[in-house]
């Protein structure tokens, strides 16, 4: 148990009807004693004076003790909750750290419960995620990994390896035995159904990073081939400022949309094309260094001819770009033409014909993002995160090195090294194993007080 005592205001700063200060640690009892008069019972909400040193009454609310470890954090915990002005707040603050506590850090009441084993690393990063969710499926997947739904599929996952690897290493220090685990038997099909169990936990992870993350979408093009139109339509309001001077848009431009539970983070980019000045020069550096980390590149281009087509010219534009991220091109201004939205594959890429003025192929486009991020209104989505998807390919990949190598006589021992290699990286997902760097970068991210 850490030797010191951390307080915080738990609730958000501004003026509110409520407000909450938080302690945990070993000083809890005789700091509450000193504030309150007396020790309020365990677990129950009761009326009390917050007094200051001299005894006069700084604010007056309930106050919530929790004694170790029944509590969040596993130490003894106190809340006072009364009102919600910033000032009486400070003041009930201030008198707390009078008392000998210090400012928690961010996340550290959290980590003091990672840290005491009142949840696991995945529930611990749950509870900033169901915080910042922004959708419903997002705050249930977040929910579910709270309540160690994905803890449990992963400590799944490792039962199953150490049963394979007590399988294997017994081989390894009984050879006179003649274990015949080499063969297609039992456990080949062991090993196939614990790589599809993978797949299968790695599908809702992704799904749940996808909620809490969202897909990374760039609009780029030429200018004046309605980017900006685009970004507003997708956005349902005027986002961005649409004229028919070539240049408009200079800067990076962002905006946060909802598709049917997917959070969409779109970027409207500066024109692609020889700059007139530095200030749009510095724009298009910025784009092209956008376009190439986003998860998806919508390049917009103007329908032309008689048809409604696209014309080669665009097409060459894209390639000339050499980005190492998917495209989708979209042959925006079809109402120009007459023409019917639509989707094909054009050069091996998805070509999409739409009207950013009225509207058409609105709904095809945003299906078709669903589509290329793999997004699915799954119920069994957990909350994750990118490092638990590389945890998970990591062990998978080391998962089917196993099994080739288990296909090899000469190969056993290599075979029960990548077994337990790929446990220690479901570890990581956890905590059972993970670096202090690791848990600095996961706990700083989160709000003070949580």
């Amino acid at each position: 148990m850490p030797p010191d005592t951390i307080v915080a205001i738990a609730t958000a700063a501004g003026r509110g009807a409520v407000g909450v200060v938080r302690l945990s640690g070993p000083d809890t009892r005789r700091i509450a004693t000193a504030i309150l008069g007396e020790m309020p019972a365990p677990r129950r909400a009761v009326l009390r004076r917050f007094r200051d040193a001299a005894g006069e009454t700084l604010d007056e609310g309930l106050a919530c003790y929790f004694p170790a470890p029944a509590s969040f954090t596993g130490e003894h915990v106190l809340e006072l909750q009364g009102h919600g002005g910033a000032f009486v707040l400070d003041r009930v603050l201030k008198r707390v750290l009078e008392l000998g506590a210090r400012m928690a850090r961010p996340g550290e009441f959290t980590e003091r419960a990672f840290l005491n084993g009142r949840m696991d690393l995945a529930q611990a990063e749950a509870v900033a995620d169901l915080i910042d969710a922004g959708t419903s499926a997002a705050a249930r997947a977040a929910v579910r990994s709270l309540q160690g739904e994905f803890s449990a599929r992963i400590r799944g996952l490792q039962s199953q390896l150490t049963e394979l690897r007590i399988q294997v290493e017994a081989a390894i220090d009984f050879p006179d035995e003649d274990i015949d685990f080499a063969g297609h038997g039992a456990m080949q099909d062991r090993l196939t159904r614990l790589e599809a169990t993978f797949d299968e936990i790695t599908a809702a992870a992704r799904q749940g990073a996808l909620l809490r993350e969202g897909l990374s979408v760039v609009i780029a093009g030429k200018p004046n081939a309605g980017k900006s139109s685009l970004l507003n339509r997708l956005a349902g309001d005027d986002v961005a400022i649409v004229t028919p001077l070539p240049g408009t848009t200079r800067d990076l431009l962002r905006q946060q949309v909802q598709v049917d539970g997917l959070t969409v983070n779109l970027v409207d980019t500066a024109g692609l094309r020889t700059a007139a000045d530095m200030v749009e020069e510095e724009g298009i550096r910025r784009a092209r260094a956008e376009m190439q980390r986003a998860d998806r590149v919508l390049y917009v281009s103007e329908a032309v001819g008689g048809d409604g087509s696209a014309g080669s010219e665009s097409a060459d534009d894209l390639e000339g770009l050499a980005l190492d991220v998917p495209v989708t091109r979209v042959v925006n201004k079809i109402d120009l033409f007459g023409r019917q939205p639509g989707e094909e594959v054009h050069r091996g890429a998805p070509r999409l014909f739409v009207s950013a003025k009225t509207g058409a192929g609105m709904e095809l486009l945003r299906g078709h993002l669903k589509t290329v991020a793999g997004f699915t209104e799954s119920a069994g989505a957990f909350s994750a995160r990118r490092r638990h998807l590389d945890a998970l390919a990591r062990a998978r990949a080391l998962l089917q090195r196993a099994a080739e190598a288990l296909r090899r006589a000469d190969a056993v021992e290599l075979c029960a090294e990548d077994l337990r290699l790929a446990q220690r990286a479901l570890s990581e997902i956890t905590g059972e194993f993970s670096s202090d760097d690791l848990l600095g970068e996961i706990f700083g991210s989160f709000c003070i007080g949580k």
